[in-house]
Formats: structure tokens, C-alpha cells, sequence
């Protein structure tokens, strides 16, 4: 483990967890943001349908979910570095394009890239987090570092509603403010991740590939399916169509079905996101007292996210619908996901981090090239979007019930 620590005393772990954190922020201020701009990108390429609108999110999942084991496979090999760079490169290309677009294909092609861009982020990020953020701190670490991605939701969602639809912005600009964050993390990156040159990993990896090449193989082949692995990318999943389909629909939803106008939108909206912040860091903390526990911890906030979510969604009120987001943010993903990382790092193969995280977040990615255009479709044939939520719901009670099981049969004590 890194115990690195500057001239002012601060350990290199904590930079990593501040560079991690600034990593999502700046990926989830663009995760949202086309989702948020419908209406206004409407304006600008014509009339689409709800499919041809849910294909753009679905574009990025799906070269990002593409990309998640081959970048965990390029991140053991080349280092963390030499894979996030140039993918955050792409990235910044990708929204430039986006903001220049004048056609649905235009949008297509510049999602896909950003998911390509993108997808070297998630092995380079929690390989670093798992080498280098002690065990007994890793949970609420991660929390931190997930925090980003709660904080860069809300913020999106906010600046959407208030600079283009209240102050009539240009929605291209969010897109090139993006990329002007996006270059300075990249510098960020460059001089702040410290490991041996490209050189010296691959001289590494030879020599070990060198000792035990095929019994090695093929133990971490059947680690990375494991029972207790399974049971985890089944949660993941069910635990990502969710949010994911929340991400994509819910500023549309509270828009088209439920009277919101304006910067109402971004603010409801951005509920679940800046709610997870103290959920995450309060849960996580505890969890890393009762580590025994985790997988305990796992099953209850995802019965709470099904049960809030349906609050949210079922309710009569506007009143009952605030409360059922925020308290789906208090339980849900950015919740949950910390310590489900937390557990995969204990029982993955301690020296392929990259490869099983890449692994791990495949399962979970594919559900959100699923859920955007699914609810689309399903809004289409029923005329509402509530089918969509009630689809989310079901599949996360049936993964909790799975994961529950799977684990059970294995005799961990929960």
C-alpha cells in the first residue's frame, strides 16, 4: 500500500480520493445533461420520439459498458495512467462534437464516443482506490469519492434548469464547459497518479506471466465467477437499471407527468443526488465499523431504494413525491455502491483489480444500455412513464432476493 505523503502531510491516498472524487463530478455533470436538455436539443436537430431520445443515453452506456473489461485487462497490464488519459483525451473530443451537432446522428456518434472515453475511468479509479486506501477506511473512501458523482448530478441538473431554461443559455455551452473541465482533470491525472513507467509494468507483468502462467490463468478466470462475485453483479445491475433509468427519465418525468416547469425541474430532480451525499458518508462510516456486516447493510438499502422509489412514484402529492426522491437518494445507489465495492475488493483477485472491477461494472453498465430506451419504448406503448419505474422496482426486488439466496447457500453469516 502507498504511503506517500507531501511536504504539508498529506498522505497520497487522500489525493487519490480527491482526484477520484473530482472524476466522477465531472463525468456526472455530463451523464444528465442531455437527458435534462431534450426539449431544447428538440429545437435544434426536430421533433424525436421518446425511443429516438432514450438511444442517446443508450449510445454511452453502451460503448461504455463495452469498454469496462478491455480497460480493466489494459489497466493491469499498461497501469492506470496510460489508460485514463488518453480515454479522457476522447472524452473531451466527444463533447466538443455534441455541442457542435446539428442532427440526432451528430448526438449518436458523440455519446458513443464519450462512452468509450469514459470507460477507461471506472478500473483505473477503483484499482487506485483498492491499492491504496487502507481496508479500514476503504468503505467511507469510497463514499467520498462517490460523492463526486451525487454532487456532479445535482450540479448538472441545476445549472441545466436555471442557465438554459430560466436564463435561456445555449444548451451547447454545457457541453463545452464539460470539456474545459474535463482538460483540467486530465492534467490533474498526469500529475497527481504516481506508478512505474509503461516500461516497467510490462516488464512486471512478464515477469510474472513467467511463473505459473497457466495455473494462474485460470484461477483468476474462476475467481471472477465465483459465487459471492455472481451474487454481486446481479445486485449491481438491478441496483444500475434503477438509477440509471431515474437518470435518464426523471427530469422528463416530473416535466411531462407531474406539472413541473423551469428550474422546479433540475431542483426536484437534483434531490436524489445531493440526498445520497450525507446517506453515503453516514452509512459507509458505519459499515466500516461493522465490517462483518456489509453484506447486511447491502440487502436493506436496496429493499429501501424499491420501497422509497415506489413512494416517489405512487404518491398523491407533490409533497409525498419530494420525500419518496429523497429518501430513494438517502438509499440508493451512491449509497449502496461504496460498500458493494468494499466487498468486491475483499474477495476479488488481489493482484487483477482492474480486470474485476472492469468485470464487476460490465454487469452493472449493461443494465443502463437497457433501461434508458426500454422506458422509452414502454412510455410509448403505455403513454406513461410510471411503467418504467414499477419495471426498475421489480427487477431490484428480484436481484435483492437473488443475491440474498446465492449468498446464503455459501453460508455467510450475515
Amino acid at each position: 500500500m502507498t504511503t506517500i505523503e507531501t511536504k504539508g502531510g498529506i498522505q497520497y491516498w487522500h489525493k487519490i480520493v480527491a482526484l477520484l472524487f473530482l472524476g466522477w463530478l465531472v463525468m456526472w455533470i455530463y451523464r444528465p445533461v442531455l437527458a435534462a436538455l431534450f426539449p431544447e436539443i428538440q429545437q435544434t436537430v426536430g421533433p424525436q420520439s421518446n425511443t429516438e431520445l432514450g438511444l442517446i443515453a443508450s449510445c454511452y452506456f453502451f460503448s461504455y459498458t463495452l469498454m469496462q473489461i478491455p480497460a480493466g485487462i489494459l489497466v493491469d497490464k499498461y497501469g492506470k495512467k496510460a489508460v485514463v488519459i488518453p480515454g479522457f483525451i476522447l472524452f473531451t473530443i466527444a463533447a466538443a462534437i455534441i455541442g457542435n451537432a446539428h442532427s440526432m446522428m451528430m448526438i449518436y456518434i458523440g455519446s458513443l464516443l464519450a462512452g468509450l472515453g469514459c470507460g477507461s475511468y471506472y478500473g483505473s479509479a477503483w484499482s487506485l482506490s483498492a491499492e491504496n486506501i487502507p481496508a479500514e477506511h476503504r468503505s467511507f473512501a469510497s463514499a467520498i469519492i462517490n460523492t463526486g458523482a451525487a454532487l456532479g448530478m445535482g450540479i448538472c441538473l441545476l445549472s441545466t434548469s436555471f442557465l438554459v431554461k430560466s436564463l435561456d443559455m445555449p444548451w451547447q455551452y454545457m457541453l463545452f464547459i464539460i470539456a474545459a473541465l474535463t482538460l483540467a482533470l486530465i492534467a490533474g491525472f498526469a500529475i497527481i497518479i504516481k506508478e512505474p513507467s509503461i516500461k516497467t509494468v510490462i516488464a512486471r507483468n512478464k515477469q510474472q506471466k513467467h511463473k505459473t502462467v497457466t495455473e494462474t490463468t485460470t484461477k483468476q478466470k474462476h475467481s471472477f465467477f465465483t459465487s459471492p462475485m455472481v451474487a454481486c453483479y446481479i445486485m449491481y445491475f438491478a441496483t444500475c437499471y434503477g438509477y440509471y433509468m431515474v437518470v435518464s427519465w426523471l427530469p422528463n418525468f416530473l416535466e411531462t407527468e407531474r406539472g413541473f416547469s423551469g428550474g422546479s425541474v433540475g431542483s426536484a430532480s437534483s434531490l436524489v443526488a445531493f440526498a445520497a451525499i450525507p446517506g453515503a458518508l453516514v452509512i459507509s462510516k458505519i459499515s466500516d465499523k461493522f465490517r462483518s456486516k456489509r453484506l447486511m447493510f447491502i440487502i436493506v438499502l436496496e429493499l429501501l431504494s424499491a420501497l422509497t422509489l415506489l413512494m416517489a412514484v405512487q404518491s398523491a402529492t407533490i409533497t409525498l413525491l419530494l420525500i419518496g426522491l429523497i429518501l430513494y437518494g438517502l438509499f440508493g445507489k451512491f449509497v449502496v455502491e461504496p460498500i458493494l465495492i468494499s466487498h468486491v475488493a475483499d474477495i476479488a483477485p488481489k493482484n487483477s483489480y482492474g480486470t474485476a472491477f472492469g468485470v464487476f461494472n460490465f454487469f452493472g453498465m449493461s443494465s443502463s444500455v437497457i433501461a434508458p430506451p426500454l422506458t422509452g419504448l414502454l412510455a410509448d406503448i403505455t403513454g406513461t412513464k410510471i411503467t418504467g419505474f414499477y419495471v426498475a422496482i421489480a427487477i431490484l426486488i428480484i436481484a435483492t432476493a437473488l443475491f440474498f439466496l446465492i449468498n446464503l447457500r455459501k453460508h455467510i453469516t450475515y
